[in-house]
Parts: structure tokens; sequence; C-alpha cells
């Protein structure tokens, strides 16, 4: 743990988690909740999302509009988002007004009044992102993937919700989900910037201390399924996300998987990248990323390009992957990769909202926190042998795939991409 950073867990199993970085003239804080889209019911699907929304809809003793104008009043920021896993209300203030951000959070997150009259208008709000993201092809695309690797899994729904399932939520349905999810000991309230660690604890212990430890939460346990789907809407360009299974967030390959990852596909020295863009000019970008949650996770490649040239397209990221579990990394490669994982890590937590963040992650995610040399060291320690062996694990097997805008033959498409691999 670093010098700066404190940890206390209060008696109904709140965790607050502080960073002091004394030369900020700012504080970055929140509330982060182990609840998102995977812990939803058939029933309730895109409830996560929609309660994120309703939260900043007004409370017993503020209205939207207060909600807004006392933060802004004091020049700073609210929003939150919803994951697969979490979800998450931060604001951004000037130091010595976070007692005023985290009044706010305590009290949008206790005491919000599901209003069934700001319900409706937020649930036009929603469709209408549903349909900004509806006509996206890349949003189209990792929506499809996530549901064929997951079928009929809360986790391979979109986070949204459908038309259907958001109109049908309730403002008792909202209150009974925040009662079941929203727990003490399933949260962690972070602060990072011009902060003292006792003062914001006190703090929290006066907004949060009622709060209760009764969670009734459950979860499905993941199961990559690997299934082929697609679309034939119409769009400019043909899109093509292939999903390998990963590993989860706190495996002891995570790293290696991020390293590998990033010189499989991640960035512009990558193989993929300089083999299917460079040399070939089969599209304009590809990548490859890496996601885990608790107990599963995912690598994907994602590119887009001209209908007609999918098929050779799919062929050369096939060839390179094979090549790549065959031959093994070279260790310039490797020494790359890992440059550039542990630049982009310490460059993100140079960002106050985003090292909150991360501490929240690791409480909920780890049940501790790591700090940043620890983090070096794992990078450190990650050997050509370990990219080798998770190498392997991408070919001889079938990833989920999706396609979009290839017309009538996307399905044909993602079924035989499935098979190069399989093969």
């Amino acid at each position: 743990m670093n010098a700066t950073t404190t940890v206390t867990t209060l008696p109904n199993g709140l965790r607050v988690v502080t960073d002091r970085q004394a030369h900020l003239e700012t504080v970055a804080l929140g509330v982060w909740v182990a609840a998102g889209a995977r812990h939803e019911a058939p029933a309730e699907h895109g409830i996560s999302h929609l309660l994120e929304h309703m939260a900043f809809k007004g409370t017993k003793r503020r209205s939207a509009r207060d909600i807004a104008e006392e933060i802004e009043a004091i020049g700073g920021e609210l929003n939150a988002a919803t994951s697969l896993e979490t979800t998450a209300y931060y604001a951004r203030v000037l130091k010595g007004d976070e007692g005023v951000a985290l009044d706010i959070l305590a009290d949008i997150l206790q005491h919000s009044a599901f209003d069934r009259d700001e319900l409706e208008r937020e649930r036009d709000v929603i469709l209408q992102e549903i349909a900004g993201y509806e006509d996206s092809p890349e949003d189209v695309v990792f929506d499809l993937v996530q549901e064929a690797a997951y079928p009929a899994q809360a986790i391979g729904r979109t986070i949204l919700g459908t038309p259907e399932s958001v109109a049908a939520v309730t403002p008792a349905d909202l209150a009974g989900y925040l009662a079941r999810h929203y727990a003490a000991s399933r949260m962690v309230v972070g602060a990072v910037g011009a902060i003292e660690h006792d003062a914001f604890l006190a703090s929290v212990e006066e907004h949060f201390a009622s709060l209760s430890d009764r969670s009734r939460s459950t979860g499905e346990p993941a199961q990559f399924a690997a299934g082929a789907a697609a679309s034939q809407k119409s769009f400019e360009q043909g899109h093509v996300v292939l999903g390998f299974e990963g590993l989860p967030y706190g495996h002891a390959d995570a790293m290696a998987m991020q390293v590998m990852t990033g010189l499989y596909g991640g960035g512009m020295s990558s193989r993929l990248f300089q083999e299917v863009r460079e040399k070939r000019g089969l599209c304009y970008s590809i990548d490859a990323s890496a996601w885990g949650v608790s107990d599963t996770g995912m690598l994907t490649v994602h590119a887009a390009t001209a209908p007609k040239q999918l098929d050779s397209l799919i062929a050369v990221i096939a060839e390179e992957t094979r090549r790549l579990a065959d031959e093994g990394p070279r260790d310039s490669e490797v020494k790359r990769a890992k440059a550039q994982l542990k630049a982009g890590l310490m460059m993100g937590l140079e960002s106050p909202p985003a090292r909150a963040e991360q501490m929240a992650r690791h409480l909920l995610g780890l049940g501790r926190l790591m700090d940043k040399a620890e983090i070096i060291a794992r990078v450190d320690a990650v050997t050509a042998a370990d990219v080798h062996r998770l190498a392997r694990k991408l070919v001889g097997v079938r990833p989920a795939a999706a396609i979009v805008g290839g017309g009538r033959a996307s399905g044909r498409l993602a079924r035989e991409a499935q098979e190069r691999f399989a093969a």
C-alpha cells in the first residue's frame, strides 16, 4: 500500500479508502457498488443502468434540478456508470467541497424518490440511448459477441436492456433492486486528492452509518459457450469481433494476458496491426483487448473492413494467431508490450478519478489494494514463455464470433471464422 493511501472498514462493512495527494487542488470521490448488469434477473434486464439514471432524478429532499444546481454551484461534476459487475457514482470538486459532493451521493443512493413521472421521462432518454447503440455497428457487434459468448446468461445481455424490458420497470422494482444489492459490505467509498483520511472517514460515517449490510444479492456463475451471431442490418463497413475465453480479474496470469494481448493486437507495432493493416491494407484499424470480471474474462479482436474483404481479413487474423501460438513471441516483442502496459497503467493513475476507480476495483475484486510497486513487479515478471503458453490457448478452440455489415453472408462468415480457429 502507498504511504499516502489508507483503508478503513466501518462496522456495517462499508470500506472507505483515500489516497492523499496534497499537491492537487481538487478531490475525486465516489461510491462503487458491487452490483451491475450480471446481477439482474431476466425480468430485470437493464434495471442496473436505469437505477443509475434514476438516482439523479430526485430524492426526498432534493429535486433533479436541485441536485444539478447544487453540484454546479461549487463548480463540481457529478456522473455515474454501469458495468457488468459494478455501478459507480462519482464526483470531482475543488478541495474543501468534498463534503457537499458526499452529501449528494449519500442522498441519491439512500433516499431516491423514484418518482413515476421522472421514471417515464427517463425511459425515453434510455430508449434514445438504445437507438443510438443500434445505429453504431461497433456497439452492435460487441453486444452480439457478448451474447454469443454467454448465451442465456445475465452476463451475456446488454447493459442498457431492451425497449420492452426498460418499459416494464416500475418504481417498486427499482426500490427492490436497490434494497437487494446496495448493501454496505458490497460498497466502497473512495477519494483521491487534497484530502485528509480521518476527516473524510468521519463524514462518510455520518452519511452512511445507517446503511444496511443485509445483502440478498445473487449471481449465476458464468459459462463461456463460444456461439456465433450476426446481423444483416446494412452498414457501410463489415465489422467482425472474435471472442476467446479469457481470465478472471484476479487470476495469476492476468498480467501475462495483458502483455500477450498487447503484442498480439494492442498497438501499431502489434502483430495484427502490422500484418493486417500495414502489409496487406485489409482494414483501417484492428485491435485486441482483454477484460476480466470475478469468474471469467474474454480476449477480443475487432476490425472493420469492406464487406467483400471480411473473409480475407478473418483468414489473416487466423494465420497470425496460429503463428504466434506455434512460434511464440520474440523477446523484443515482450519487452515492448510490457513497456506499453506499464506506461499505460502509470499514466492512467496520474488521473485522480482513474486512481479512485482503481482502488475501488481492487477492494471489490481482490479484497485488498495493490500498490504501484506491486503492479510494476507483476508486469516485469511476465516472460516470453508465459505469453507463449497463453497464445497456444487461442488455437484449436472455437471462439465466439460476431459479424455485422456483411449482408446475408454475415452468419455464414461468423460460423466459418470459428472453424478457422478450431481446425
